[in-house]
C-alpha cells in the first residue's frame, strides 16, 4: 500500500493535505496512491452545492457546516474557487467566509483552483473528495465555482446536488435554459426574505412538472443562510435523497454511470500524458506546426504516436 494512502486511512491530517496536493500537481505517484485510496468503501455522503455567483452558496455552506457539526458528524469541504489569471492559484474567498470553523478538528476545508476547468470544478476535485472519504469524514461537500450554465461536472462527484438560486436574479432565465436544472436533486431558494420568492418557487414547480414523472421529484427549500433559517429542512431533504439512492435501482444505476465517467476520464488523462511526452522537444513537430493546417497535422501525429506505441 502507498505510504501516503495508509497515513490518510489512519487519520493523519497532514497526509490528507499532502495527498490532495499530490493529485492537484499531477504527481507521478498519483495513480498508485489513488488506487489504494479507492479500496476504502464510500461511507461518506457526497454533496454538491452549485448555482450562480451571488446566490449565497458560501454562506449557505458555512451554516451547513455548523448544522452538520451540531449533529456530531464530521465534514470536509472542497471549495473550488476561480483561478487567478496571473498565478493560476485560487482566490480563496471561501476560506475567509468559513474561518470560524478552522479550529474545529471535525472540519476540513480546502480551496482548489479551477485552473481553467469549465465544468465548475477543478480537475482533481473527484480525487480530493475520495481522499476525504478515505480519511473518514461523514460528509464531503463540494462547492462549485459559480459560473452558471457550465457547472455540470458536479453531477460526476456528488451523490446529492443542490442548486442554489435567489429571487429576482438576472441569471434565473439563463439557468432555466441550461442542463444544470436537470441535474439538481434539490432546489434551494436562498435569500428567501427577498421579494419574488413566490414567483421563483412557482417557476420551479412548473419546471418540475415539465420534466414529466422524474424518478425522484426534487423538493424546493427556502433558506435564509445569513439568519440560519431553513437549514433543518434542507438537511432533512438531503438525508431523504440519500436514503432514496441507497434503496433504489436508480441509485445503483447512477453509481455505475459515475464509475464509467471516471474510468473514461482517467483513460483520457493517461493517453494525453503519453501524447505530451511523445511531442515534447520534437523538432519535427515544431517545424510542421508552421507549415500544415491543424486538422491534417493532428491526424498525422496521432498515427505516428500509435505507430510508435506498437513497436
Amino acid at each position: 500500500m502507498h505510504e501516503l494512502a495508509d497515513r490518510v486511512k489512519n487519520k493523519d491530517i497532514r497526509a490528507l493535505a499532502r495527498a490532495i496536493t499530490m493529485v492537484e500537481n499531477d504527481h507521478p505517484d498519483k495513480l498508485a496512491m489513488m488506487s489504494d485510496i479507492f479500496s476504502v468503501p464510500n461511507k461518506g455522503h457526497f454533496i454538491g452545492i452549485t448555482g450562480s455567483p451571488g446566490a449565497g452558496k458560501s454562506s449557505l455552506v458555512n451554516q451547513l457546516i455548523g448544522h452538520v457539526r451540531d449533529m456530531g458528524l464530521t465534514i470536509a469541504v472542497i471549495a473550488v474557487d476561480p483561478s487567478s489569471p496571473f498565478s493560476g492559484g485560487a482566490l480563496l474567498g471561501d476560506r475567509f467566509r468559513m474561518n470560524r470553523h478552522f479550529s474545529d478538528k471535525g472540519v476540513f476545508i480546502r480551496s482548489m483552483a479551477a485552473r481553467g476547468s469549465l465544468g465548475g470544478l477543478a480537475r482533481a476535485t473527484k480525487d480530493a473528495t475520495r481522499i476525504c472519504n478515505a480519511y473518514g469524514f461523514d460528509v464531503i461537500l463540494v462547492e462549485t465555482v459559480g459560473v452558471g450554465q457550465s457547472e455540470l461536472d458536479v453531477m460526476k462527484v456528488a451523490d446529492t446536488t443542490a442548486l442554489v438560486m435567489t429571487p429576482n436574479s438576472g441569471d434565473v432565465l439563463q439557468i432555466f435554459k441550461a442542463g444544470i436544472m436537470e441535474i439538481a436533486d434539490l432546489f434551494v431558494i436562498n435569500k428567501a426574505d427577498l421579494a419574488g420568492v413566490e414567483k421563483l418557487e412557482t417557476m420551479l414547480s412548473e419546471f418540475i412538472k415539465l420534466m414529466g414523472e422524474p424518478v425522484y421529484r426534487p423538493p424546493i427549500i427556502r433558506t435564509i443562510s445569513t439568519e440560519n433559517k431553513g437549514l433543518d429542512l434542507l438537511w432533512k431533504e438531503i438525508i431523504s435523497h440519500r436514503q432514496f439512492l441507497e434503496k433504489s435501482e436508480h441509485g445503483r444505476h447512477q453509481r455505475r454511470i459515475k464509475h464509467g465517467h471516471e474510468v473514461r476520464e482517467l483513460m483520457r488523462e493517461v493517453i494525453w500524458r503519453e501524447v505530451q511526452h511523445f511531442l515534447e522537444g520534437n523538432e519535427t513537430f515544431d517545424k510542421e506546426l508552421e507549415k500544415e493546417d491543424p486538422y491534417q497535422l493532428a491526424s498525422k501525429w496521432v498515427e505516428r504516436w500509435l505507430t510508435e506505441r506498437r513497436k
